[in-house]
């Protein structure tokens, strides 16, 4: 399999970031003609993935910038390290089922805390289909937030 320009791009900036912050990690890149996904295995990476994820997420807005450019098209992009996005999916339904259980139980909306953009469409996407609460988003960046509320109420 011939590695694409995207994958290449990304590739190449996330070693350079690697050895930025001098990260004793590995780079993994693969391009599946959707999405191009960059993934880091190692030890102590949780400098890469900042606090709240602020860093891997500024990092894959950086990524689908350049990945952009070298592909010359926009294309999805994720950026992981050590299986943080998925850890983060299971706690953000994990809040989206205590928040919808809570509405129910009292009969009123309930706020999530802040969050962007990819958070706040995973938690509308994972409880769109319960059929008993509904989601609208509230708020202004940097202090957008989800609400989850009964469908009667």
């Amino acid at each position: 399999m011939s590695v694409t320009p995207a994958a290449e791009a990304l590739g190449e900036l996330l070693e350079k970031l690697v050895d930025a912050l001098g990260l004793d990690a590995e780079v993994a890149v693969d391009d599946d003609g959707e999405l191009v996904r960059g993934k880091l295995s190692g030890e102590d990476l949780g400098l890469f993935i900042g606090r709240h994820g602020q860093t891997i997420d500024a990092v894959q807005h950086l990524a689908m910038r350049v990945v952009a450019g070298a592909a010359g098209e926009r294309r999805l992009v994720e950026v992981d390290a050590e299986g943080y996005r998925e850890r983060r999916a299971e706690a953000l339904r994990g809040q989206a089922d205590e928040a919808a259980d809570e509405a129910l139980r009292f009969a009123r909306p309930v706020s999530l805390d802040a969050m962007g953009a990819s958070e706040r469409k995973l938690v509308h996407e994972y409880l769109r289909d319960r059929g008993d609460v509904q989601t609208y988003s509230e708020g202004d960046e940097p202090h957008r937030h989800l609400v989850v509320a009964p469908l009667r109420a």
